[in-house]
Parts: C-alpha cells; sequence; structure tokens
C-alpha cells in the first residue's frame, strides 16, 4: 500500500487570488468582502469598492507590489513558445480529438538543436505545448490514450517532454509548459463538459499498474469536476516529473463543442496544485500571475500599467474589471470606470504573445516574420513594460526551421545594434525627487533612451520628461506617461549633450527611479 503524505487544499470559490500567488501549497478557505473601509498596506492585490473615492483609488494603487516570481518573470523580458503536437502534422491549427495518434512522427526530433536556437536568440525561458486543445499529450501520461505512447514514433516510448525540460536546462534556459484547459479528446469520450458537479478528488488517482504504487507520494485533497479531476492528475504527472518548472500556462478556450455544453474549469484547485507542487512558477494567462494582453499581435499598449483592476469569475480564476482589449487598463480614469465592478487592484503585469509565422503551429506555406517586424514588436512590448512571448514552431521533422533559426540569430544581433553599450554606465548620478541626472564628462550623440522604476515599490510613474542640456538649457527630447519595469525610447532625432536628466512630471506616490541609460544606435 503506497505511503502518502496528504495535504488537504481547501479550493473554495472564496479563495482568493492573493493567498494563490504569495503563499505555497495552502489556500485560504475565505476572504473578506471588498470594502472601502479596508486599510491598505502595501500588497500584490488590495481590495477595493464601489465607495471608494478617486483619491483613494490612487492611494491603493500606489501601495499594490509585485511578487518575487513577478520580479523574476518580468526580468526575463523575451520569452519562447513552441506549438508543436498533432495538428503539426494535419496542418490544423485547432485540432479535433480524435486524430490517429500514428501521425505523430517527428523523425528527427532534436530538441537540442531547439534550445541552441533559442539561447543564440537570447530567450531565458521556453513553453512547451504540452497539450493543445485537441487533447495529443506530448509525453506518456497515464490518464488517456491519446499521446505520444500511442504512436510507432520512438518505439511508442517517445517522450517530447522529456526531451525539452532535459534540453532547455542543458543549454541554461527555464522551462514553461502549456496544458490546454480545453480537450476535445476527452469531451469525445465523455468527460469534458460531461455536467459532472463539483466533488472531492484524491491526486494523483493512480491507475491500474501504476508505477507510482507503494511510493512515497504526496497526495491532494481537491474539489473538481470529472475532467477538473483529469486535468489535475496530468499536472501532477508534469509537475513532479520533469524537473523544476518556471511558468505554467493556460488559455481560457473552451472547447468546439456544442453551445449548450460547457466546462466550467476548476480555476482554483489547479492554481492550489500548481502553486504545491512548482510554487516559484508563474501562473499565466489565466492566471494570478500574469496577463494576457489582449491581442495576438505582440503589441502593449502605449501606456500598459502592472497595476490594474481586477475581479474573479467561475472558481477563483482572476479576470479583467474592464475588457482584456481595453486600450487603457490602468490609468486613474481606468481605475474609476472599473470601481463598480472590479473587486481588487492587483500587480497583473502583460505578456505579449505573438507567432515568428502567420500561425501558431508550422505550415510548409508560411515563412517568419521580418527583423524589422520582429524589431517593431520588440519596442511596443518589452519597451512597453512587457513581456515578448514570441513563439517558433518546430515541422514536422521535429526541428526549427532554418529559416526561422536565422531569423531569431538576426533579431538578438538587431537588438544588440538598437541597443549596445549604455553611454551611462560610468556617468556621474545625482538624485533629486523624481529626478535623475546623468554627467557623462563630455558630449556624446544618444538617440535611444531606456527608464526604469524599481517596481519593488510599485508601479508609480504616470508622466516622465527626458531632457538633454543643450547650450545650458534644459531642453526636452523625449517625454511620455508610463515607465514600470522597462520604457525603451527611439528619439525623434540623435542628440548631443553631456549632461541628462529624466524628470518625473506626474506619480501616484514618490516615485523610484531605477535606470536612466543611454544608446547611440548602430543601425
Amino acid at each position: 500500500m503506497a505511503v502518502s503524505r496528504r495535504l488537504f487544499l481547501t479550493a473554495t470559490t472564496a479563495t482568493t487570488a492573493t493567498a494563490l500567488a504569495t503563499s505555497g501549497a495552502a489556500l485560504t478557505p475565505a476572504h473578506a468582502a471588498p470594502s472601502a473601509q479596508a486599510p491598505a498596506e502595501p500588497a500584490y492585490r488590495i481590495p477595493i469598492g464601489p465607495g471608494d473615492s478617486a483619491e483613494e483609488l490612487v492611494r491603493k494603487a500606489s501601495l499594490v507590489r509585485p511578487t518575487e516570481r513577478q520580479l523574476a518573470w518580468q526580468a526575463l523580458e523575451k520569452t519562447a513558445f513552441l506549438h508543436f503536437g498533432v495538428n503539426t502534422f494535419t496542418g490544423l491549427e485547432w485540432g479535433t480529438g480524435d486524430e490517429d495518434p500514428e501521425l505523430f512522427q517527428p523523425g528527427a526530433l532534436d530538441t537540442d538543436q531547439w534550445a541552441r536556437a533559442l539561447r543564440d536568440g537570447g530567450f531565458k525561458l521556453a513553453i512547451l505545448t504540452v497539450k493543445h486543445h485537441d487533447g495529443f499529450v506530448l509525453y506518456p501520461t497515464r490518464y488517456t490514450d491519446h499521446s505520444v505512447a500511442s504512436s510507432s514514433w520512438a518505439g511508442g516510448r517517445g517522450d517530447v517532454l522529456r526531451s525539452f525540460a532535459d534540453s532547455m536546462r542543458r543549454h541554461g534556459i527555464k522551462v514553461g509548459v502549456y496544458v490546454s484547459p480545453a480537450d476535445e479528446n476527452q469531451y469525445l469520450h465523455g468527460v469534458y463538459a460531461n455536467g459532472s458537479p463539483r466533488a472531492p478528488h484524491t491526486v494523483p488517482a493512480l491507475v491500474d499498474g501504476d508505477d507510482r504504487t507503494g511510493k512515497d507520494l504526496p497526495t491532494f485533497e481537491l474539489p473538481a469536476t470529472d475532467y477538473g479531476a483529469h486535468m489535475l492528475n496530468q499536472l501532477y504527472e508534469v509537475l513532479t516529473e520533469y524537473g523544476p518548472v518556471d511558468e505554467v500556462w493556460f488559455d481560457g478556450a473552451q472547447g468546439h463543442i456544442p453551445p449548450d455544453k460547457v466546462e466550467k474549469y476548476d480555476w482554483d484547485s489547479w492554481y492550489a496544485l500548481v502553486r504545491a507542487l512548482a510554487p516559484d512558477a508563474t501562473i499565466a494567462v489565466s492566471g494570478p500571475d500574469v496577463r494576457w494582453v489582449g491581442n495576438e499581435g505582440g503589441l502593449a499598449r502605449e501606456d500598459e500599467w502592472s497595476v490594474v483592476p481586477v475581479k474573479e469569475k467561475d472558481y477563483g480564476r482572476t479576470d479583467y474589471a474592464l475588457p482584456y482589449d481595453a486600450p487603457d487598463q490602468g490609468s486613474r480614469d481606468a481605475l474609476l470606470e472599473a470601481r463598480e465592478v472590479a473587486q481588487y487592484l492587483q500587480w497583473w503585469p502583460a505578456e505579449c504573445d505573438v507567432s515568428i509565422r502567420p500561425g501558431w503551429f508550422w505550415h510548409e506555406d508560411q515563412q517568419p516574420k521580418s527583423v524589422e517586424q520582429l524589431t517593431d514588436i520588440w519596442f511596443r512590448s518589452v519597451g512597453r513594460n512587457s513581456v515578448l512571448l514570441l513563439n517558433v514552431p518546430p515541422d514536422r521533422r521535429g526541428l526549427l526551421p532554418d529559416a526561422d533559426v536565422a531569423r531569431l540569430r538576426e533579431f538578438r544581433e538587431r537588438i544588440e545594434a538598437e541597443l549596445p553599450e549604455d553611454l551611462a554606465a560610468d556617468a556621474r548620478v545625482t538624485e533629486g525627487p523624481g529626478v535623475r541626472t546623468l554627467d557623462l564628462g563630455a558630449p556624446v550623440e544618444v538617440d535611444r533612451v531606456r527608464i526604469a522604476e524599481d517596481v519593488r515599490h510599485g508601479q508609480q510613474i504616470e508622466g516622465y520628461a527626458v531632457e538633454a542640456e543643450v547650450d545650458g538649457v534644459w531642453t526636452a527630447v523625449v517625454s511620455g506617461g508610463t515607465v514600470g519595469a522597462s520604457r525603451v525610447l527611439p528619439l525623434p532625432a540623435p542628440v548631443t549633450a553631456r549632461r541628462w536628466r529624466v524628470r518625473v512630471t506626474a506619480s501616484r506616490t514618490r516615485p523610484h527611479i531605477a535606470a536612466l541609460r543611454l544608446y547611440r544606435s548602430r543601425t
């Protein structure tokens, strides 16, 4: 009989993402209703209510802080997505769930080639589509036959996830996993959207002949539907058998199923299991740590706030209080607009996803974006307080195409040429209230500027001006609204000056400027 260490995770509809984001395995069983009178101390998430004044909303927003895992995620700046699966062989973007697993035949699979290409492209984390909406699984799961184990590829012993995780770590790249909430195959088997009620489930549920029988396994008691339990068991496999995972990526897609069918996802239980088994992993983008920017073009808003109004829906899912594609998610006006429906102000930074090709999966007739297109996307994502998630799909051989590999390297080289050495690295720095001044010692020509807030103290800057002392007069060269973790600004024209400064013109509370960097591009 297996010796287990059972943890009871009280994931309920009242669970808050505050506990999910800031604690380990345990979840709080309840939370107080949002109240305008609630005292606010610095926190990842702060309650608000319809009675909060405009001034109180701004005060609370100024107190919202990122967690350590969010800070680590933001520092990555550029991450990779790898859409790979049975769709690669059918030519579909969204599979049907009844595909013959025998179609999956990546005869030249080389995940070390993927890792080398991503490393040379400057990526620090890569996310694999372990399961897409079709339900086909890229490792030999115990819970469905719709997986690589049912293909003759590698003699039925293939494991793409194992190879991927080992290769990424071998080349210094962090590992992320995407496990789609939607599952067309499980719908065909009567599990997904079958109308089952939530009930307590022990995770993992051992199957006949399970190789884990008799082992000392941590087990969990969590509420879930039939399909929710299926997901929990697969998440358990992924998070306990493949080494450390640094990002777990969920979307909110529902299956292509009749309109009277729906699977209400067990978000609170899924989050709880991730927090227990991978406490350092960020949960994106249907998750409490990272939000979807609202488009699949890789483009952040001109002013992208990391502090945004949110509400909870379904079973604890963090959701937008304003429309996901609203042009403004966090300004003073946005806070007021959301006040009637939002429950919290939360640190919920934006991830900008886009594919290097028109499709997310590989298609023979498609080609990668140009260096110019990718560079523009970088400036409008990483340069706007967001993280870029760039999809690079392997082909039917199981390799990244030569054109894509070359484009990744060219993209990294182009950004390095756009922002070469920091001309202000050795400058004499003086600080004043909301001002950072640099003396370079001699006049220098500059055409790119990078500003950063110390977001450990929150996101405070609402307006700024970068100025250069020209002929003894401080002259504005570029200005804008938000800064956040990173704001990268091409100047309208090169400016030559010895002294430079960034001056905060509006902020929620005292700003903390972390950096003012100056560059002369080589492009």
